[in-house]
């Protein structure tokens, strides 16, 4: 029987997106350790450190250092249990292997911004924000959203925007900005936009999609988490579970072609007549469907709408 998050360290916290059913379908046990990969404060490592008590320990990455001085902070109570490291997930193994924690019973990936970036003053995730573009997860990364904003082509601009935004007005934004720019700060992008783009039968602002792609490339998300799943799966022990929450379409293909392509035999294209690949299956996957939050969930926390989540096991231990 697992436990209820307790009260105290959840408190004055934003809730994670999707707590039970990542407690339901991890089935940790007391004394599991296990890779919190997208750490933010810690909500959903307090819940999955109750859950292995007295003795299960978590390794826990965040890119953010802010993120992970409010996580430390939080998870104080288990501070004996928990390895904390300022790491973007692509470094996974390597973080791991340093720590020497491996094989583990679990990895998460809660991937997305937390409420804490998108209500930041400093980061320019948002468009209703007066701060400087920056949209980097990590301030010690060189690329910034003004370094896009202003230096991009149009070309470039257009193509960011349609890849990593899915924006079927990608051309006509990127000659808004290159037409305004300078541009300095997130809201002035965000009137740039919203001059050039209709309003009309979106649910969303008409700058989201724009800002989504140009954080995502900012801070290199896509290929990242492609890497990341790869190495998450070596790290696993023979049934050990991978979950990952996602929050648009793009992170959710990355992860359900992943999990598709690690549970079957063979990779080799339809086209081949024979085989030419030794390929073996290393995960059967627990959601045969893709899972998403309850209506109460939704009711009260309008930021979880939008998460998915999917979870594979280990069919045996990978690790190399």
């Amino acid at each position: 029987m697992t436990t209820m998050p307790n009260s105290s360290l959840t408190e004055g916290y934003h809730t994670p997106a999707m707590i039970q059913e990542v407690r339901s379908m991890l089935s940790l046990l007391p004394g599991d350790t296990f890779i919190d990969a997208t750490l933010g404060n810690g909500g959903h490592a307090a819940s999955l450190l109750d859950m292995t008590a007295p003795n299960g320990e978590l390794l826990g990455l965040d890119a953010d250092p802010e993120m992970l001085v409010q996580a430390k902070k939080r998870l104080r109570p288990y501070s004996n249990r928990i390895i904390l490291v300022n790491d973007n997930f692509s470094n996974l193994w390597n973080v791991a292997e340093r720590a020497d924690f491996h094989p583990v019973a679990a990895v998460l990936f809660d991937l997305g911004l937390s409420s804490f970036h998108l209500d930041s003053e400093s980061r320019g995730f948002s468009f209703k924000s007066l701060s400087p573009l920056d949209m980097r997860l990590n301030p010690s990364q060189s690329l910034t959203a003004a370094d896009v904003v202003n230096t991009y082509s149009e070309q470039e601009l257009a193509q960011t925007i349609a890849d990593y935004g899915e924006e079927p007005f990608a051309r006509r934004i990127a000659t808004a900005i290159v037409k305004n720019r300078p541009i300095e700060s997130s809201r002035e992008l965000g009137q740039v936009i919203e001059r050039v783009a209709p309003r009309r039968g979106r649910r969303l602002h008409p700058a989201t999609k724009t800002f989504q792609a140009i954080r995502i490339k900012v801070n290199n998300e896509m290929e990242n988490l492609e890497s990341a799943l790869r190495q998450a799966i070596k790290l696993l022990k023979e049934g050990g579970r991978l979950a990952i929450i996602a929050y648009h379409s793009l992170e959710d293909r990355i992860v359900k072609l992943f999990m598709r392509q690690e549970s079957r035999d063979c990779i080799c294209p339809p086209e081949l007549a024979l085989c030419t690949c030794d390929h073996k299956a290393t995960m059967r996957i627990i959601t045969k469907k893709v899972v998403r939050p309850q209506i109460q969930e939704i009711h009260g926390n309008r930021r979880a709408r939008s998460a998915r989540l999917r979870v594979g096991e280990t069919l045996r231990g990978v690790y190399i």
